[in-house]
């Protein structure tokens, strides 16, 4: 590739042009820097991801039987579905992806996580709206369903997915976990208090954690939000 930039895949979509590009920094050496956009909005970076494993280690840490049914709802660059397997109870992990191209990539090998979830038995990915599949009366239920898709429940990649965030469609949601399962979300930025009472007005406890990480961009320090949820014991 060139020294600084690869674009890996570029590619349009139904809700925008999706690009993979890997490149190098100066500041940090020989490192490949995976990124994900999405028309104008930038969605991950494989240099800060603390947020996206945590949300795997907090939803999974409110359980305490074994052994596990898990999906996740979007797959991006792999770090929630690996943290999520790194838990030993798990037993079976579903991955729903709306964007094709994305579980190519990791079918291929083109991002890092790609063979780790592809050569473990206990995970499958499935291309499939994540939406649409929890308005659908469920054939089976989880013990947690770990969403990483939209930015915020306001500010969404879709139009039609703000559906997923109202009274109605967190009760659909409920209808796909097992009593006293866990639904556990991340968000971008600092909690927002009125989305946990949200929360709380359909699940019987609901919670919210500030992860806080290293941005080695901006030498700072950056936050994102995980909620975690439970249903009726």
């Amino acid at each position: 590739m060139n020294l600084l930039y690869e674009e890996l895949d570029f590619r349009p979509t139904p809700i925008g042009d999706l690009m993979l590009r890997r490149r190098r920094m100066p500041q940090f050496g020989d490192t490949d820097i995976y990124e994900v956009k999405l028309a104008e909005d930038f969605l991950m970076t494989s240099l800060f991801h603390e947020a996206e494993s945590q949300l795997a280690t907090r939803g999974l840490g409110a359980i305490s039987r074994e052994p596990l049914n898990v999906v996740v709802g979007g797959l991006g660059l792999g770090y929630t579905a690996v943290e999520t397997l790194k838990d030993p109870r798990v037993e079976s992990l579903i991955v729903v992806e709306y964007l094709d191209a994305v579980i190519e990539w990791h079918q291929t090998g083109l991002v890092p996580l790609g063979d780790i979830l592809t050569n473990d038995t206990r995970c499958q990915l499935k291309h499939a709206d994540f939406f649409a599949v929890m308005r659908d009366k469920p054939a089976e239920k989880y013990d947690a369903i770990l969403l990483d898709i939209d930015h915020t429940p306001t500010n969404v990649l879709n139009q039609t997915n703000t559906h997923f965030y109202t009274e109605e469609g967190l009760n659909e949601l409920i209808q796909h976990l097992k009593p006293d399962g866990v639904f556990a979300m991340w968000a971008d930025g600092a909690p927002e208090k009125s989305f946990t009472q949200h929360l709380s007005q359909t699940f019987p406890t609901a919670e919210a954690h500030t992860i806080e990480f290293d941005n080695p961009i901006t030498g700072g320090k950056s936050v994102g939000a995980v909620y975690v949820a439970k249903t009726e014991a």
